[in-house]
């Protein structure tokens, strides 16, 4: 079976790589669903947006809070490279209530705010 090789990287870490059956991530234009044997795409991400990736070995299913950035498909390699990512299992959930509610009062509706709504629906704790 085919797989395709991910690489999950901010500035500070890589935050997840290894072999997956699949990636979805939101675009700047829409979400896009990746599968081994796909064209060659260059994208924006979506900032405060959540990429998930399906393991190889059919492990937990990876997701991840990400900040703007690009992702790159080519050869069944898949490389995400996000300003700000955070893995969903490392996100401190009571944490990110009130980052959201810090933002919504500072700033409304903005980046801050869907960054945070990004770590929580990434937690599994939607807002």
């Amino acid at each position: 079976m085919a797989t395709l090789k991910v690489g999950l990287v901010s500035p500070e870490r890589e935050v997840w790589s290894g072999e997956a059956k699949m990636v979805v991530a939101q675009t700047i234009e829409g979400q896009l669903g990746i599968l081994p044997g796909h064209a060659p795409v260059l994208g924006v991400l979506l900032d405060g947006s959540v990429v998930k990736i399906e393991r190889a070995d059919n492990g937990e299913m990876i997701t991840a809070m990400v900040g703007s950035g690009f992702f790159s498909i080519a050869d069944n390699e898949v490389s995400v490279l996000a300003e700000q990512a955070e893995l969903g299992d490392e996100i401190d959930v009571s944490a990110a209530r009130e980052d959201l509610q810090s933002a919504l009062s500072s700033s409304g509706e903005g980046t801050p705010a869907r960054r945070a709504r990004a770590r929580l629906r990434a937690a599994g704790a939607e807002d």
